[in-house]
């Protein structure tokens, strides 16, 4: 996953936005239009002690389970996923009976590499 989120990034932002949070958003975002059928998606949502970056939460006929995505740039993704769990976002799908993952993904900009990392978590 993380090689994909790579790619997409390299190809899709322009280099003067490359390192932001926004910039990996819109990444994020973009691989989400090839699933548009299976998720509803929700941006900064408020839950437990935040706001969740961004929730995929599934449509009623979707066999996929629920995302709660934390993005970092300058982080680590053991960081993203310490925020979710720390802060609780996961509350936000207390009623929600279904499958839910974690999803942690970082980026790190380092002597003329770009990394990106992910980590994905069952609950």
């Amino acid at each position: 996953m993380a090689a994909q989120i790579e790619k997409i990034h390299a190809e899709e932002t322009a280099p003067l936005f490359y390192n932001n949070e926004q910039a990996l958003r819109s990444v994020v975002k973009l691989a989400y239009f090839s699933y548009r059928d299976y998720y509803l998606k929700m941006e900064e949502l408020p839950s437990g002690d935040g706001y969740v970056d961004i929730v995929y939460l599934p449509k009623r006929m979707s066999p996929m389970p629920a995302l709660v995505v934390e993005l970092k740039w300058k982080h680590s993704v053991q960081g993203a996923i310490a925020q979710i769990k720390d802060r609780r976002y996961p509350t936000v799908l207390s009623g929600y009976g279904g499958e839910i993952l974690l999803v942690g993904i970082a980026y790190e900009k380092g002597a003329g590499m770009r990394k990106h990392t992910c980590v994905i978590e069952k609950i």
